[in-house]
């Protein structure tokens, strides 16, 4: 059983620890984790993780993200993954920082890198986690919000909500979607 996890992203440096950035540093730290690295591809960067006889191949787009949908075209085409072995990981302005949420369709909501995968693909019917950044920033000041650093706070809880990205995503493929969502979509605990 091969799946395709994407995490969606901005390639760059300067966009490292962005909001934005939530799906690259999910698969950063699930790919640091299993001491595995990325390999630069056509569209994007690769690694492959093994589990429980499951082949995970991880993909960071290096298009811009509003044409994500390309790379993860590409990606399915070129591995033969079929949709509903297809999980993205965005981050969502719409559910408070360090909620997580894991769909089995729906809507781009707003995100312009699951709009452009809904695009490519002809439709939304497949896995997301979407990861709650909240929506603490003042009208017209959204873009800097979400292409933001996250404070140091937010960085140090960063490790656990990759932890339990990560746990749903090998529930996802070795229990099924449906009780994946009962696992992890649960509110984060309070400090």
């Amino acid at each position: 059983m091969n799946y395709l996890i994407v995490g969606l992203g901005n390639i760059g440096v300067e966009y490292a620890n962005t909001r934005h950035n939530m799906g690259f540093m999910v698969l950063d730290a699930w790919a640091q984790a299993s001491n595995i690295s990325f390999e630069s591809g056509r569209y994007g960067c690769t690694a492959s993780i093994s589990f429980k006889g499951r082949k995970f191949t991880l993909l960071k787009p290096s298009t811009y993200m509003n044409l994500s949908g390309k790379a993860v075209r590409y990606w399915m085409n070129e591995l033969k993954i079929p949709l509903e072995n297809l999980l993205v990981i965005s981050d969502d302005l719409n559910i408070p920082f360090g909620t997580i949420r894991l769909r089995k369709n729906g809507s781009a909501g707003g995100h312009n890198g699951l709009t452009n995968i809904n695009e490519l693909l002809g439709t939304q019917d497949y896995a997301r986690i979407r990861v709650g950044i909240g929506n603490d920033y003042g009208r017209g000041q959204q873009v800097d919000y979400v292409l933001g650093e996250l404070s140091k706070e937010e960085l140090l809880e960063m490790e656990e909500i990759s932890k339990r990205v990560i746990e749903g995503i090998k529930a996802f493929a070795t229990v099924g979607v449906d009780r994946a969502m009962n696992t992890l979509n649960t509110r984060p605990k309070q400090v």
